[in-house]
């Protein structure tokens, strides 16, 4: 089920996928912030449609907001390769200070946080890296969106 929220005009394309972050600076005091501050922080979400209702002033955006449907979206990550198949549950492993590693970016995936379990949606298989510095045994799989209460 999609919801209708307010995004950056710069940012409005369908197919875009953004971590929501919370309330900037500039938001105290907006009109618009029943319908701008309405997600979930730290998700993951695309863009599945962009309204036709022009853009509204907006202290954090320069060329102000418009209004966009989203839905929630899975997210890529590395788990223990232990016990990883479709329907489980799994967690991220824990940080990992090796930045340049290909795999990094799958770690420490923008929308999946360290202290909360996922349920794998599909396993991808091998990892993007030869060789774990930290010596973890690792898949690529992909976590299901958060299931809307």
């Amino acid at each position: 089920m999609s919801t209708v929220t307010l995004v950056g005009t710069r940012l409005a394309d369908t197919g875009r996928e953004f971590v929501y972050r919370g309330e900037g600076p500039g938001c105290e005091g907006c009109p618009y912030r029943g319908q701008c501050l309405n997600l979930e922080e730290g998700i993951r979400y695309r863009i599945t449609g962009v309204r036709d209702t022009g853009p509204l002033e907006c202290a954090m955006h320069d060329t102000g907001v418009t209004a966009v449907e989203v839905e929630p979206a899975p997210v890529r990550a590395n788990v223990s390769a232990r016990g990883a198949y479709k329907g489980s549950k799994a967690r991220l492993e824990g940080p990992c200070p090796y930045t340049e590693c290909p795999s990094h970016p799958y770690c420490e995936p923008a929308g999946a946080a360290f202290d909360r379990e996922y349920q794998i949606a599909d396993v991808h298989g091998d990892p993007p890296h030869d060789y774990c510095m930290l010596d973890r045994e690792l898949t690529l799989v992909e976590f299901a969106p958060p299931v809307e209460e």
